[in-house]
């Protein structure tokens, strides 16, 4: 199992969660997260007084896969996020050993 952790511009969240949808994704965990990369965060003025935003709204999807299903939902994921510039976000990949599921304590591929 692989766990796919994407980290997105808020706009590209629809875009993002319809084409997982497409791929065969059931299951995702959404969070609104604030951060930033390369791009610092920028400067705002209200009321005549400039404010330094340094930490950007972004969206984390989370989603744990099949080993066979990772580069249809990596790719997936570049469509439908990408917009080519700074802050497009980040995709992160990381091996799963065990998946439990609560309620019956069924272990494994199954419980995706």
């Amino acid at each position: 199992m692989i766990k796919i952790e994407a980290v997105i511009q808020p706009v590209k969240l629809d875009d993002v969660k319809e084409a997982l949808i497409e791929a065969g994704i059931d299951g995702m965990t959404i969070l609104e997260a604030r951060g930033h990369g390369r791009q610092k965060g920028h400067t705002e003025f209200y009321r005549g007084r400039e404010y330094t935003i340094d930490l950007n709204p972004k969206i984390k999807i989370e989603l744990v896969i099949k080993d066979d299903m990772k580069e249809k939902i990596v790719q997936a994921i570049l469509g439908a996020a990408r917009t080519g510039r700074i802050g497009d976000g980040k995709i992160f990949i990381s091996r799963i050993d065990e998946a439990i599921r609560i309620r019956n304590e069924e272990r494994g591929d199954s419980v995706l």
